[in-house]
């Protein structure tokens, strides 16, 4: 059943406290013991989860997918599975990875990343009767498989007018994992939305990787590294899209006492980040465990969703986390994001992708 659909804003909820769980619950090899069958038809064993780069503990963005995965389990009285990847894997890894939970009875089976792409494609091709779900990924088109995305340019707007009114120097920076499209994205919005503030505005911008394989989304040290080079360069708050390297941005900022905006995830809240938590300043939000969230239950209901899912700021898929108090002190800067959040809702601003 084809159907599009936004990410609930109930679900939006439910991920972010969710969250604080993630990373501590069950390991990579557990699973649930489901029933086959229960009141609602449902027949899988229950959900099959397959992480992106840097894995469970990232903080971000495969532990939002997480907290989704973990709610459904528990509202619906499934199983699941959850799966790490290795270091240096091929595409047949992902394919094979994706078999192992078809094969075994779970749906959905999701892939949490654009490399996923590959894979999913060829594994739905030999399951037609499971639901498939990729995140952050729209090519693969198939009657059994739900493409997550986000309008991920639009909550990067708000990190960009967030930064824009919290600098004292009228310099900030961005910095990306790879140098991708969809990272090219984030930067894109963070750079709309800070000059629609300051159009003078100094933006440092930097890419830690060409490529994934490269460590780009894994790495904290390269994070660390690259932002302690903007902030020597005079920038005073850094919005990172950059996974698992981004608490060493986050670390840097928070040593040199400047302002860090997370991603993906509300960082604030996180448990491993906590020493740091005063100096984030917000966080671009994705909701990704909504996505997952959604995407199970629908299977749960025996109306599983299929092609395009897109989450923006209208159906709360993307949104800018407000939990630091700091933050809401700065009356200035929350009445300049949430003003500039209600133009992109009422169609006013359009923001740009590249």
């Amino acid at each position: 059943m084809s159907r599009r659909t936004s990410f609930s804003r109930a679900a939006v909820t439910v991920a972010v406290v969710a969250l604080a769980a993630a990373g501590c619950g069950k390991s990579s090899n557990e699973a649930d013991s489901g029933s086959d069958k229960n009141s609602s038809g449902y027949t899988g064993k229950g959900i099959g989860l397959a992480y992106d780069i840097g894995g469970k503990g990232d903080q971000s963005f495969n532990d939002a997918a997480y907290a989704g995965f973990e709610q459904a389990e528990k509202e619906f009285k499934i199983g699941g599975r959850d799966i790490e990847p290795q270091d240096g894997e091929s595409n047949a890894d992902k394919v094979q990875r994706l078999e192992q939970l078809a094969k075994a009875g779970y749906n959905p089976v999701i892939g949490v990343g654009f490399v996923y792409g590959p894979a999913v494609k060829e594994v739905a091709a030999k399951f037609p009767k499971i639901t498939f779900g990729i995140i952050d990924d729209e090519t693969v088109k198939a009657d059994n498989v739900a493409d997550l995305v986000f309008h991920e340019e639009q909550a990067s707007f708000l990190a960009g007018v967030a930064a824009a009114k919290a600098t004292k120097k009228d310099h900030i920076g961005f910095i990306g994992g790879v140098d991708i499209p969809l990272i090219h994205k984030f930067e894109a919005g963070y750079e709309q939305g800070a000059k629609s503030v300051n159009p003078k505005i100094k933006i440092e911008s930097q890419y830690l990787t060409e490529t994934a394989q490269e460590g780009g989304f894994s790495s904290p040290d390269k994070g660390k590294d690259a932002a302690n080079g903007q902030i020597e360069a005079g920038a005073d708050v850094i919005y990172h899209a950059a996974g698992l390297s981004g608490q060493g941005v986050i670390q840097a900022a928070a040593e040199h006492k400047v302002w860090a905006v997370g991603v993906d995830s509300d960082q604030y809240e996180q448990k491993a980040l906590a020493k740091y938590k005063d100096y984030i300043l917000g966080s671009a939000l994705k909701n990704v465990g909504g996505a997952v969230y959604e995407l199970s239950k629908s299977v749960y209901e025996g109306k599983p969703l299929t092609g395009v899912q897109r989450g923006d700021l209208k159906s709360g898929g993307v949104g800018f986390a407000d939990s630091n108090p700091k933050y809401k002190a700065l009356t200035d800067v929350v009445s300049a994001v949430d003003k500039a959040k209600q133009e992109i809702i009422d169609g006013k601003v359009t923001v740009n992708t590249k």
